[in-house]
């Protein structure tokens, strides 16, 4: 998976990868000469004391190593700019692709996972394809170089390069498969540290109201201990791996200089040879040093690629049509046809048998107890999630035969959660609408009886919100919430409780100045309040999924046992009536 991945997002840049090799290659090339030239120089130079033998070869040692950093420079700047663009290019990816799924998909990998992947996981594979043109390129042709022309210089101690690669090649192999488990385990931990910490963060004054302080920091805490066992076990095997190699490259050394000086004694083998033949071997251990330190960083990333593969991979559940219609028959209709939903893995439907239909300059309001499946309901229509059976149609056109952008652009969506974008006022308001007047958002606003609060805001339109708006009241985000689906002025208005925050006479004063408003749209409301829905031309009660009664306020209010005892525990008698 680690090499489909970066195969696929380093093909577009090729050229940078062919100037990474062929840079490295001279560089190394270069590298490996220096030991020739200073072998030169103590044989022919220093021994024959000949000075102007060693200024000459020292001034081509000179020219070799200054072409040698000048190509390693020029690699690692090729390689930072190719790992930048392709951390880039997987952070798109993996952005457009959870922009794209459904409800379901969201909800399966939960959102401090996939903010996991989508910073830490793609940054550990980023840092891979840097050491890789760093290191990874370097590391055979030194090896191998290394290995020619240390056998070159003196054949006699070849054996001695024989044992020390493998042993060195199967203490790293051992060390390493320690290790992949560990960091499998590893980025599960740092997911969970991420769910415990951002549900703490967004929780905090529940945590505070309840006095449920050392609760959760008993919780963090243990995950945090999780997370660092993991964290050391990893580093233990880490921490052993460099002493491993430097013990047989030592080791290796000194079989050099013991055997070595005996062959320089017996005169098979002169002293420039003898260093030459000791910088090659430290060279090829150096160069299985930096294998070793890319085989320290695969196995994380492996983890990190198939995390993030996991979710490249992953198609929504909700198709887009092959053949997307982007007119409807009709204006703001909405017909549901024997809808039936079933979460993947359930037994049991959420919403099943349920057939009703709104049409423009009607609205329709839905009423159950808790869990009965009203939200469900409502997200079918923008087709957040796919029905299992029947079909949704509005305009006329079934929703899974529509293009995405045409459906919603036809729908003003309130959810059950107002949620706020980090920026300004008017920032929130023109998601609603891109091009909206600056007079445009204060009618927006005063329909949803926000036009005071946001006055009263010191920079009015241009006042700052905070992360999901938690620097405004509840009822202030319903109301920026309600402002921003009304300044687009859709056919259809779907309304998620989105007057639960209210108090009864700021609801009663909205929704008076959305009649005029709405008028000519189709509008259904999810609500628990009778109080804001006894108006509505058609209340469908909601129970266990279906709906068990439809009708208008004083006709469900004489004939529905289930509206009745909904109504009695809101409303005294005289109320209702």
């Amino acid at each position: 998976m680690l090499l489909r991945l970066i195969g696929a997002y380093l093909r577009p840049y090729r050229p940078w990868l062919a100037a990474v090799v062929a840079l490295q290659l001279v560089g190394t090339l270069a590298l490996l000469y220096l030991p020739v030239l200073n072998a030169e120089i103590i044989d022919n130079g220093v021994i024959a004391g000949d000075t102007g033998y060693i200024v000459r070869r020292g001034g081509l040692m000179l020219a070799v190593s200054l072409g040698q950093i000048l190509c390693s420079i020029a690699a690692v700047w090729f390689s930072a700019r190719t790992a930048m663009s392709f951390g880039r290019d997987v952070r798109a990816a993996i952005f457009g692709r959870v922009g794209s799924f459904s409800a379901r998909e969201v909800q399966h990998f939960g959102a401090p996972s996939l903010i996991t992947r989508e910073t830490n996981d793609v940054q550990q594979v980023q840092m891979l394809v840097l050491m890789g043109g760093t290191l990874a390129v370097a590391s055979p042709i030194m090896m191998i170089g290394g290995i020619a022309l240390a056998v070159h210089v003196n054949a006699g101690l070849s054996w001695l390069v024989i044992a020390v690669v493998p042993v060195l090649g199967i203490s790293i192999g051992l060390i390493v498969t320690r290790m992949v488990p560990s960091f499998r385990v590893m980025q599960e931990r740092i997911d969970e540290v991420n769910r415990l910490l951002r549900e703490q963060i967004t929780g905090v004054r529940v945590v505070r109201a309840f006095v449920r302080e050392r609760h959760e920091t008993s919780r963090f805490a243990e995950a945090n201990d999780d997370l660092t066992q993991v964290s050391i076990r990893a580093g233990r095997w880490l921490a052993g791996m460099f002493p491993v190699v430097m013990l047989v490259a030592n080791l290796g050394s000194v079989g050099v200089l013991w055997f070595g000086g005996h062959r320089v004694e017996s005169g098979q083998m002169e002293v420039g040879e003898l260093t030459a033949y000791l910088s090659y071997l430290m060279q090829i251990v150096m160069s299985v040093m930096m294998a070793t330190f890319m085989l320290m960083m695969v196995p994380r990333s492996a983890v990190c690629a198939d995390r993030i593969a996991e979710v490249l991979d992953t198609e929504s559940s909700v198709v887009p049509p092959v053949d997307p219609a982007t007119e409807f028959p009709t204006r703001g209709s909405i017909r549901f046809e024997h809808v039936e939903f079933t979460h993947p893995g359930a037994d049991v439907p959420v919403v099943r048998d349920v057939s009703f239909e709104a049409n423009p300059g009607q609205t329709v309001a839905i009423i159950g107890s808790t869990g009965a499946g009203k939200t469900t309901m409502l997200n079918l229509v923008p087709r957040l999630y796919d029905v299992t059976a029947g079909r949704v149609l509005v305009g006329g056109l079934d929703v899974r035969e529509a293009d995405a952008e045409a459906l919603w652009s036809r729908i003003g969506l309130v959810p059950q959660k107002a949620f706020l974008f980090t920026g300004t006022v008017a920032d929130n308001l023109r998601y609603g609408k891109a091009d909206a007047t600056e007079e445009e958002m204060w009618s927006a606003l005063e329909i949803a009886q926000a036009r005071d609060f946001v006055e009263a805001l010191p920079d009015g339109l241009d006042a700052t919100i905070a992360q999901g708006g938690s620097n405004l009241s509840g009822g202030q985000r319903q109301r920026l919430a309600i402002a921003r689906a009304v300044i687009r002025r859709p056919e259809i208005y779907l309304f998620d409780d989105a007057f639960s925050a209210l108090d009864l006479a700021t609801d009663a004063r909205l929704r008076t100045a959305l009649r005029p408003v709405t008028g000519d749209a189709t509008v259904v409301v999810v609500a628990q309040r009778v109080s804001t829905i006894r108006d509505a031309d058609v209340i469908l009660v909601v129970e266990d999924g279906e709906i068990v009664g439809r009708g208008s306020h004083h006709e469900l209010l004489e004939g529905n046992q289930t509206y009745q005892e909904i109504v009695a525990s809101q409303l005294s008698a005289e109320e209702a009536a």
